[in-house]
């Protein structure tokens, strides 16, 4: 899945929050995820990893952090502004692992 791009859009009107909009990517990402375990497992999952939710998208405590480029094209993480700044200056979004967070950092 690393650095596969997926060309999804996403309404951010159709969310109030953060917590929503994460949700929603979870729900997303993690369905992803499984398509790839399952095509390179031989089809052969386990139920609960397939269950498994991914946490930490806020507040990059989890193995994946939720990122956005602004209108200026600067990237930033997904929390850090107040929502109706968020929703009006968003242009992409992106999921990282949080472990390469800081590389893409030192990379901008």
């Amino acid at each position: 899945m690393d650095g596969v791009p997926i060309g999804r859009k996403v309404d951010l009107k159709a969310y109030d929050s953060y917590e929503k909009l994460s949700a929603a990517v979870d729900e997303l990402f993690r369905g992803l995820l499984a398509a790839q375990r399952d095509s390179c497992g031989g089809g052969i999952l386990k139920k609960v990893e397939e269950e498994k939710a991914i946490t930490g998208l806020l507040d990059g405590s989890g193995e994946y952090t939720l990122v956005y480029e602004d209108n200026e094209g600067d990237r930033m993480l997904v929390g850090d502004v107040p929502w109706h700044m968020f929703v009006s200056t968003a242009q992409r979004l992106r999921v990282l692992k949080s472990s390469e967070l800081s590389a893409h950092s030192r990379d901008c």
